[in-house]
């Protein structure tokens, strides 16, 4: 079985939303073990609508539409859907009572352009929507499917995860595509594929590597008539990739570092602290992006100017006035202070230039200190990054997850 996508909206052409809805999509109809040949963005145009839609649907077994279900003129998908179809819009009384309840519960004033919500074409069936007005659709008609979800995200990612990947999963009701993903820090792409490549010979799973920014994925993909069978056939690879790459791997699928790095935390008892310039607290809001993060995280300081970095980590004027603010003195002063001054087994600091240029005009842009303290001592390690501003930001912050990590395995 075959799919399209099809993205419906303005923005979308624009540049004004990025769809992250469409990959997402991609991936359910991969899981279910349906093909998706193409995907298509077009405008809130009803002729242009109405062709892609026809087009599609000439080529594939069936097209998945999102955005534009709302109420207002510029939604068209449901009315494209039906003209492309041949179909005729009907009112569907239980959605239209459904729709006045809401309204009524959130005060909210009631027109009748609302009413758009509670139609569908007679083809097709409507998709309980918990999280917004708009429900989706499954269209049903000469042997092709049309779906089509809602955009905004808090409704589009329960709808295509829940009752349409189990629609599709009957539907197709024979072969599975499912994939793993092991995440792996601390070697690059190229050397990855060098100790993989006999496993990367497979067809089925399928094995293959993806970089991105400071680390590398591994994604193994298996074909079978289930889950638990293609499951069956990643486990052995899987172990396999574990015994070549090693602690290399820090986690499988959504795992990210900072969630691998504060369970390694979590399970010694030990606790950590930051002390940020030129990411401006962007590894500290890395660490609190998990849950439960307070157990072992306990704080950090911004320290973007020199008087802070002197007042709250006691960096010494000597420091800041000779070395200067971006300097392993620095780097190694500020680690120590956030150890010390905040309570944590270790303390991790990073100073240097973020670019666009240089301050004093001696200091390279993308330079950038790491310090690392420990009960211990202090390591500092220095390492020159390239690319845009917060490319160097967010890298300083992967390279600093990297070594505490590094520190935790006993490398």
């Amino acid at each position: 079985m075959t799919a399209e996508i099809v993205s419906v909206g303005t923005e979308l052409l624009l540049g004004q939303i990025i769809d992250t809805h469409a990959p997402t999509m991609a991936r359910i109809l991969a899981d279910c073990g349906i093909s998706c040949t193409r995907r298509v963005t077009i405008g809130d145009n009803m002729e242009r609508l109405v062709a892609t839609l026809r087009d599609a649907l000439s080529r594939a077994d069936m097209v998945v539409t999102v955005g534009g279900l709302g109420p207002t003129q510029d939604d068209i998908t449901r009315d494209g859907i039906a003209v492309a179809l041949d179909d005729e819009l009907e009112l569907v009384p239980e959605l239209e009572e459904r729709l006045r309840e809401i309204f009524s519960v959130r005060k909210i004033k009631w027109v009748d352009s609302n009413l758009r919500q509670a139609t569908k074409p007679k083809s097709g069936t409507a998709i309980d929507n918990p999280n917004g007005t708009a429900p989706g659709l499954i269209c049903e008609k000469d042997g092709k499917i049309v779906i089509a979800l809602p955009g905004p995200k808090n409704e589009f990612n329960p709808m295509a995860d829940g009752p349409v990947r189990r629609y599709l999963e009957r539907v197709q009701g024979g072969q599975v595509i499912h994939s793993r993903t092991l995440r792996i820090c601390g070697i690059g792409e190229s050397a990855v594929e060098e100790m993989v490549k006999e496993l990367m010979q497979g067809s089925n799973p399928t094995v293959a590597p993806y970089a991105q920014p400071a680390e590398v994925h591994l994604r193994v993909t298996a074909r079978a008539a289930s889950r638990a069978e293609a499951d069956a056939l990643i486990d052995p690879v899987e172990e396999r990739l574990r015994t070549i790459l090693g602690s290399a791997i820090y986690g499988v699928n959504d795992t990210t570092l900072e969630a691998a790095t504060l369970e390694m935390l979590r399970e010694r008892g030990e606790k950590v602290a930051v002390a940020e310039s030129l990411t401006g607290g962007w590894l500290g809001m890395r660490l609190t992006s998990v849950a439960g993060s307070s157990e072992v995280f306990v704080g950090g300081a911004i320290t973007y100017t020199i008087p802070l970095k002197e007042s709250l980590l006691g960096v010494s004027k000597e420091i800041l006035d000779g070395p200067g603010p971006v300097s392993e003195e620095c780097a190694r002063a500020m680690a120590e202070g956030a150890r010390d001054r905040l309570g944590a087994t270790y303390g991790v600091s990073l100073t240097g230039n973020a670019g666009p240029t240089s301050d004093d005009g001696s200091t390279p842009v993308g330079l950038v200190y790491l310090g690392l303290a420990t009960p211990e001592g202090v390591e500092v390690e220095s390492v020159t990054f390239r690319g845009q501003r917060d490319d160097i930001r967010q890298r300083s912050t992967q390279w600093a997850l990297v070594k505490l990590r590094d520190k935790l395995l006993g490398r």
